[in-house]
């Protein structure tokens, strides 16, 4: 879900953009200093404008209180999702409250927005993904963003008897806090793994591994059809770091890989579990087990050697089917496996995932109608356009099993049901949130150096353990702590 898709408007706007959402991961990207400086100097003295937002009367049909006919405004990230779903549920908005919602669709929600928050005068909801995003860590702080508890306690759309908070996953609300206050809906669910097409297993008698030594013996069986067994965006390494970070979770444990998010002395470079993940990926790439060129790669080039049978296996997100769309075969079978089990000492079950909320919406609190944009929020977590957001783009949202009876996609279908298989085996990882320049940039130049067999697993954990001090000691980027 965190994808921009580069099919839509050529390889040029970005890749940066699709990854940079996060995906699941709600990935934030490195901010500029334009923009931090912008907002250093204030919110243009509109401190007073909450109080001056209109507000409607409040009742059972209108929780938050929508003054009917006040003007709202959307801006939403137009990238791998598209925004046709947006646009659908502003018009059921349209229906109730009457006037129309002014809807901006784009790619550069930063460089838009960022001098209308600087400005005092933001719009009211924004999908704040792609490359070129707002640093939601500063706008918290600088309170801008307004706190949506009221939108957690109003009540469902499809069943009055329940809130919000109660048909959403629990992870939405975790994932969603800044300290204490809930003030970023992650409205879409990814599900990141390793993506393969279940014809091309099929028609080979193969089965997806469950283990390290299962995939690496796969492999080898693979290579030897002529075909590679992995492929991965080269020019952004940090794509590996999907499967690899949730990987170390999977075998060490939650509490083992929350030492890592907290940036603590010695986390990598003392985990097991982090020495036999690192060195899997030594292996497979000693035995030439990539697509000869993946490192100059882009995203859509990797996925597109993926459709076209040039290697069996991709590191992704959900995004991935809507993303890869235009280049897949019909037959394809898109399917996702879940984390390899590592051995008997695994902190975690077969079947463990990454499964992250991704997609982050954020309502200005200085905007001219907070109320309408929570409102329109609570109008996207209805099951009709939960579904609708599942058939249009594909990907699941935070909506717990809103997807229940509908005839979905290969990709989704596959993404549901591991998604159901895990359980409460579900694995959500922050540091590539918290410290993107960290994870995308140092760690990833060291991953792109592994995977082409010029850096060792040792030095690759040597090396990353240094950039992670480094960052803990860095006194200007502001630090987040995840409770065990």
């Amino acid at each position: 879900m965190g994808s921009t898709s580069a099919h839509n408007n050529g390889e040029g706007v970005g890749r940066r953009d699709l990854i940079k959402r996060s995906a699941a991961l709600g990935l934030i990207s490195v901010p500029t200093m334009g923009f931090l400086s912008a907002c250093a100097t204030g919110g243009g003295g509109g401190d007073d404008k909450e109080t001056k937002a209109p507000g409607g009367e409040k009742s059972a049909k209108n929780p938050l209180g929508v003054k009917k006919g006040a003007a709202m405004e959307a801006f939403i990230f137009k990238g791998g999702l598209g925004d046709q779903y947006a646009k659908d549920a502003e018009a059921d908005y349209n229906k109730t409250y009457g006037g129309t919602v002014k809807h901006t669709g784009t790619q550069q929600v930063g460089p838009k927005l960022t001098p209308r928050f600087a400005g005092g005068n933001p719009p009211d909801v924004i999908d704040n993904s792609g490359a070129d995003h707002l640093d939601m860590n500063k706008l918290s702080t600088q309170g801008q963003l307004q706190d949506l508890q009221a939108l957690l306690d109003a009540p469902s759309l499809d069943d009055a008897a329940k809130k919000i908070s109660d048909v959403i996953h629990p992870s939405t609300i975790e994932k969603g806090k800044h300290g204490d206050v809930f003030d970023v809906l992650y409205y879409a669910f990814t599900i990141y793994g390793t993506w393969y097409s279940q014809k091309a297993m099929d028609d080979n008698g193969w089965e997806y591994p469950k283990t390290f030594d299962d995939m690496v013996k796969l492999s080898g069986d693979i290579k030897k059809k002529g075909i590679a067994p992995w492929t991965y965006p080269g020019k952004y390494p940090y794509y590996v770091h999907f499967n690899l970070f949730g990987q170390i979770a999977k075998i060490g444990g939650m509490e083992e890989w929350i030492a890592i998010d907290n940036l603590e002395p010695n986390a990598w470079t003392k985990s097991d579990a982090v020495k036999q993940v690192v060195e899997f990926y030594e292996e497979l790439a000693a035995k030439k087990y990539f697509l000869e060129g993946s490192q100059g790669l882009t995203h859509i080039q990797s996925q597109t050697a993926w459709n076209k049978g040039k290697a069996m296996f991709i590191p992704n997100g959900s995004w991935v089917e809507n993303e890869s769309a235009p280049t897949t075969p019909k037959d394809f079978g898109m399917a996702v496996g879940a984390l390899f089990d590592g051995g008997a000492g695994d902190k975690m079950p077969q079947g463990t995932l990454r499964a992250e909320p991704s997609e982050p919406y954020i309502v200005s609190s200085k905007g001219k109608n907070p109320a309408g944009g929570m409102e329109l929020l609570r109008i996207m977590l209805s099951k009709k356009h939960a579904q609708n957001f599942a058939t249009k783009v594909k990907s699941l949202t935070c909506v717990v099993d809103a997807t229940e009876g509908m005839t979905l996609s290969p990709g989704l279908a596959s993404a549901s049901s591991v998604f159901k298989t895990a359980g409460d085996n579900l694995i959500s990882l922050q540091l590539q949130e918290w410290y993107p320049a960290l994870t995308d940039e140092k760690i990833g130049g060291l991953t792109g150096q592994l995977l082409t067999g010029d850096l060792k697993a040792a030095d690759w954990i040597k090396k990353t353990q240094a950039y992670a001090d480094a960052v803990a000691k860095d006194d200007s980027v502001k630090k987040f702590k995840r409770e065990q």
